[in-house]
């Protein structure tokens, strides 16, 4: 596979993360963060990538992540996110949500903040599945069904949202500044405004049928009602949440839990997902006209079912994922990985830049993403 360069860590590696840069800048991202699992120490290690790679050298060790420091993790990493260019927040199988600081000029890591216990039951720990953030907010939720907001800045905790959920909530996302997604192991979708004062969503959405366990949800970065799911079935799921309660459309993904979907932040038209089944699948909705598929509203009959309504504000575009029709070769899927029977836990990709982790315990990094 050209382009990717794998590093071995001697560590199951559950989450990686891009540390972002700046919009107004066109530069790739050259740092980016890991969490451990299943190890007897954990940690959270910050890599770089280097400024001066260049893709004509055959020495593709050339291209290798670079240890820049790393700090001791007290359980798995369950999820981990930039706050800032500095700040990194876990989420912990302790419990436990804590905000990491990056020293840049010295190469360091520190704790600058802790909530030890913020996800419990009664009598004993819950881990901490899920964290998003959208500084100075953090949203966590947890094993025990609870959601809770904090602010970086302040000790205490801001709101929490008590039995939110009577199944593990695995993860959420920020629809708008006020308003968040979460998923959880009976395949239900909950929307919830921290408007109201209510400890009830504001909507609920569900997979038919079969109560399938959702892992991960992402939002579609500029049309805040499109969401894409994906859970223990393999399946990728697209919702448009103005619309009904179910799903959008459908579409076979992977042999094994999906353990993370994403879409590309800046080319929403490509989305990727990872799973179990040791594969990382890049999905492209391509046009078949050369107008580009923001454009392409009507009502195209969807991958597996519903027509695509025109949104209620009128003239808006429709997102290609809600008009797309993979029976006419609109959806491509591409493998990014070598072929491996390990699963890779995490993704993210930023620019050309992707970057996952196994349960193999490599990094994989590929620059060359084509979007």
């Amino acid at each position: 596979m050209e382009g990717i360069n794998a590093k071995y860590v001697s560590q199951k590696v559950s989450k990686t993360r891009w540390r972002p840069v700046s919009s107004s800048s066109l530069q790739q991202p050259d740092i980016f963060a890991t969490g451990s699992w299943d190890n007897e120490d954990n940690k959270i290690s910050i890599w770089s990538i280097g400024e001066h790679w260049d893709p004509s050298m055959e020495d593709e060790l050339e291209g290798d992540p670079q240890l820049l420091c790393e700090y001791k993790h007290d359980g798995d990493v369950l999820d981990l996110q930039f706050l800032d260019q500095d700040r990194i927040v876990t989420a912990s199988s302790t419990g436990a949500v804590t905000i990491f600081r990056h020293h840049q000029n010295s190469q360091t890591m520190s704790v600058s903040q802790c909530w030890a216990r913020a996800h419990r039951y009664p009598c004993d720990n819950a881990p901490c599945t899920g964290v998003i953030c959208n500084s100075p907010e953090i949203v966590t939720v947890g094993e025990d069904g609870r959601i809770i907001l904090f602010r970086a800045d302040q000790e205490g905790v801001i709101r929490i949202i008590e039995n939110a959920d009577s199944s593990t909530i695995h993860d959420v996302t920020f629809l708008r500044t006020t308003e968040i997604l979460t998923v959880n192991s009976i395949g239900q979708l909950k929307l919830w405004d921290f408007r109201q004062q209510t400890n009830t969503p504001s909507q609920i959405l569900s997979l038919t049928g079969d109560r399938v366990p959702l892992h991960c949800v992402a939002r579609h970065p500029n049309q805040q009602h499109i969401v894409a799911t994906g859970g223990q079935d393999g399946m990728l799921c697209i919702w448009d949440v103005r619309q009904g309660n179910a799903p959008f459309s459908l579409m076979e993904a992977h042999s094994a839990e999906m353990w993370e979907v994403h879409f590309h932040p800046t080319n929403p038209d490509h989305l990727f997902t990872c799973s179990e089944d040791g594969s990382l699948l890049h999905w492209e909705m391509s046009s078949n006209s050369d107008m580009p598929s923001f454009l392409q509203g009507g009502r195209n009959s969807s991958i597996i079912s519903r027509s695509a309504v025109a949104p209620a504000g009128g003239n808006q575009s429709i997102s290609a994922w809600l008009s797309g029709d993979s029976s006419k070769g609109r959806l491509e899927t591409t493998h990014m990985l070598p072929s491996q029977t390990l699963s890779v836990n995490s993704l993210d990709v930023l620019g050309q830049c992707l970057v996952c982790g196994t349960d193999g315990e490599a990094i994989f990094v590929n620059r060359q993403v084509p979007v």
